[in-house]
């Protein structure tokens, strides 16, 4: 994740007063922390990865960022079988970063999830700029153009795509 990144999530997260946060794709901890600089002091970032050795060496990278134990909760297994299991409205921001095949279905996933006023946002919408290249591309491209399609059509959402990393699809929920 780059410095742009990271400081647009810290900032969106703030924007929002992110008080319950659901973060899909754990990774190495990087986006977890800086949403939690953003969030409410006593705010919960809730992190779903398939992978729990990942979710291991972010406890550990939250834990040395200063970040007490309680304000992440982690729970292995891939999202679409752990998000229909949280609250509906529970949540001020859904930060997608998992795999971009589901992408749509973390939109669906998302929109129950959020609260009105809430910010869903994916990461990684350019794909190094594919989805702008005319040229053939792979599936996960194509999936990627129907997510940017789907947000920009729906009335639920007030869309835009930040121009940092490899792009930041923002939307508030109405």
């Amino acid at each position: 994740m780059s410095p742009g990144t990271g400081a647009a999530l810290r900032l969106l997260a703030a924007t929002v007063d992110a008080k319950a946060v659901a973060e899909i794709g754990t990774g190495t901890g990087v986006s977890g922390i800086h949403l939690l600089h953003g969030m409410r002091p006593d705010g919960v970032l809730t992190t779903v990865d398939p992978e729990p050795e990942r979710q291991q060496f972010a406890r550990q990278a939250f834990r040395a960022a200063g970040f007490a134990s309680n304000r992440a909760r982690f729970i292995p297994g891939r999202a679409l079988d752990v998000l229909p299991r949280l609250a509906d409205s529970g949540y001020d921001l859904v930060f997608c970063d998992g795999d971009r095949l589901e992408c749509l279905d973390y939109l669906a996933e998302s929109l129950r999830l959020l609260r009105p006023g809430g910010l869903v946002v994916f990461e990684g919408v350019f794909a190094d700029g594919r989805t702008v290249d005319s040229g053939p591309q792979p599936a996960e491209v194509g999936r990627l153009r129907e997510l940017l399609r789907a947000v920009r059509e729906s009335q639920d959402l007030v869309p835009s795509l930040l121009p940092v990393g490899d792009g930041l699809l923002c939307a508030v929920k109405r």
